[in-house]
């Protein structure tokens, strides 16, 4: 079935990334907030389509709770996070209450998506980052449905090292597979914890296992991605210019002009810089 209302905003837009994963919990939202943030430190500019509709966590995480969308002659205008306006997002947690359950069957899960892909203004964008939530369902056929005419770019897989998580990712490559859905790659999210007085790292859910996944299933590794307490400290904090410093909090707060520029103080962003620039070269070349 064609959609072409769907169609006339991807015109707009360059390439179209689905972040997905089998497992909840494993840092998928935080890894596809980092790679915009990456890509818009590059200089191009990036939309964020958060279509967990069920548990939505992107405003939060990008210091946008409580911001209104306005409705314009050409549509819904997503809510930028920064004054640039190089990073923009759309979520349901701009339509409803934080604190208000999102109880819908498939058929008003389906229509609410279409909605954002139909319906929000995004401009010109180099890259739209469609976050989804955990498994292979409604939302997940939708958006496939929905863009699949206007060949999305592909998908990044986000995992966790241990087996309980690769055992659920493998469905969630194997969905890719059954819909044509080229896999770009695998990141391994959690992988390690640094500590940030000595540098030492620490396996706590062990280590290897996304890597292996991509070379049993003959798809890029993107690579591992530890867990970084400053990260952690900027997704919590409400402002998000001040650079955070877990090892010194009394230290004088230093601040930069957004989240965009913060994030570059953050150790962990030298590993989704490296991804961003060769999902770049590798879309640009495709």
């Amino acid at each position: 079935m064609s959609h072409p209302e769907v169609g006339e905003r991807l015109a707009s837009i360059k390439h179209v990334v689905l972040v997905l994963s089998g497992k909840g919990g494993v840092g998928k939202s935080s890894c596809t907030v980092q790679l915009a943030l990456s890509l818009a430190s590059q200089g191009h500019k990036v939309g964020i389509l958060d279509i967990d509709l069920c548990g939505p966590s992107i405003p939060r995480m990008l210091g946008l709770e409580g911001r209104q969308i306005h409705q314009a002659s050409a549509g819904w205008v997503p809510v930028f996070a920064d004054s640039s306006k190089r990073l923009s997002c759309m979520s349901i947690g701009f339509l409803v209450d934080k604190n208000t359950s999102v109880v819908w069957r498939g058929p008003k899960k389906n229509a609410m998506i279409k909605q954002f892909l139909a319906d929000v203004y995004w401009g010109d964008l180099d890259y739209l980052l469609v976050d989804t939530p955990p498994g292979t369902s409604d939302e997940h056929l939708a958006a496939v449905e929905y863009l699949q005419e206007w060949q999305p770019a592909g998908a990044v897989i986000v995992t966790t090292p241990q087996a309980v998580a690769l055992a659920d990712v493998k469905k969630e490559i194997n969905f890719c597979q059954q819909v044509g859905l080229p896999v770009l790659g695998v990141v391994e999210n959690m992988s390690g914890f640094v500590c940030p007085h000595c540098k030492e790292c620490t396996n706590v859910f062990s280590t290897g296992g996304g890597e292996g996944l991509a070379k049993h299933y003959e798809v890029p590794f993107l690579g591992r991605a530890p867990i970084d307490p400053n990260l952690v400290m900027l997704l919590e904090q409400e402002d998000k210019t001040e650079v955070p410093n877990v090892n010194d909090p009394s230290a004088e707060k230093q601040h930069t002009t957004s989240i965009v520029d913060t994030y570059q103080r953050c150790e962990l962003s030298k590993v989704f810089a490296s991804i961003a620039t060769y999902l770049d070269k590798h879309l640009t070349e495709k």
